[in-house]
């Protein structure tokens, strides 16, 4: 017997993947932020995330509503990572006994704050009883067709970049469970990159969300586009605040950026010669992508990157 633990979360979806087959109206299943399926003038997106209660968020810091907005910008930077728009969603929850009206009024206000900022309805969904609360949200978008951005259209020489800083949700998360003071704000309440992933969808050749760590990030674009990376670690963004939070904690504030996860930015590998046309968007390039191989380049030294969050490797 194979315990999922030995698997891991990402064995597990290719194992998954293998046993289903394709359409021919899917451009993209299983292997990426979202599925594609194909349309007329469009190609339709659709994602699903199931958000469990202490796990991926915790009752006793976070606010109903804070909950209902993390679950929805969770599934928005999804359509974000594919260079999309979010139309509409469903939302399914499974609600323990000590959940009351008053409260879950609360997740759906949080919920309907962020379907408002990212211009999208709530159009129907599912409710049941559990032990614990889970919230699963699937949302069905947009995007161009000339502007699908994949995992694996990578190519040898592509810069990797990435939007904003990183490590900041685990900082958060780290403080809240040792009970200490410091920027808790991102992780409690995260925004995603929506509207620059629409700005850069023209212009690069692959794009992901960072849900899992940088480092899991740019090889699941690897694994997918048949490529190799290497990430330099003296250029990965890591904002002042997160450093703090690092030294209150003794921890590695580089760590949370490659393998923490939860800060829906953006990473995306582009040509050289594109470059000039994202300068709106705020971006740092922290690497090249190679013919093989995926390092992490510590001064001189290169050794091979390691794996972000995995949800059955705790």
């Amino acid at each position: 017997m194979t315990k999922l633990s030995e698997l891991g979360e990402f064995g597990l979806i290719d194992r998954l993947a293998s046993k289903v087959g394709r359409g021919k109206e899917v451009i993209k299943g299983i292997g990426d932020d979202c599925a594609v399926l194909d349309g007329d003038d469009f190609y339709t997106l659709l994602t699903t995330d199931m958000l469990v209660s202490g796990d991926h968020f915790n009752r006793d810091w976070q606010t109903p509503r804070q909950i209902g907005w993390k679950s929805m910008v969770a599934n928005v930077s999804d359509i974000a990572a594919m260079g999309g728009y979010p139309l509409w969603a469903l939302v399914s929850l499974a609600l323990p006994d000590d959940v009351d009206v008053e409260y879950l009024d609360s997740i759906y206000d949080g919920m309907i704050s962020a379907s408002e900022k990212y211009k999208m309805e709530i159009i129907g969904g599912d409710t049941t009883h559990g032990d614990i609360l889970v919230i699963n949200i699937v949302i069905i978008g947009r995007v161009e067709k000339d502007n699908l951005c994949l995992r694996s259209g990578a190519k040898i020489g592509d810069k990797i970049c990435v939007t904003g800083d990183l490590g900041k949700s685990w900082a958060g998360l780290d403080l809240l469970r040792a009970g200490v003071d410091g920027y808790t704000d991102y992780h409690l309440e995260p925004s995603c990159r929506l509207e620059e992933g629409r700005v850069l969808a023209p212009h690069v050749n692959a794009m992901i969300d960072v849900s899992d760590g940088l480092s899991s990030e740019v090889m699941h674009i690897c694994k997918q586009s048949g490529t190799g990376a290497v990430i330099d670690k003296d250029k990965i963004p890591v904002s002042s605040r997160t450093r703090e939070a690092a030294d209150k904690l003794d921890k590695d504030p580089y760590q949370w950026a490659l393998s923490g996860g939860e800060d829906f930015e953006l990473v995306f590998t582009i040509p050289e010669s594109k470059i000039e046309a994202v300068s709106d968007v705020p971006y740092v390039i922290v690497g090249d992508i190679t013919e093989k191989g995926t390092y992490l380049l510590e001064g001189k030294q290169k050794k091979e990157l390691s794996g972000g969050y995995d949800h059955f490797r705790l």
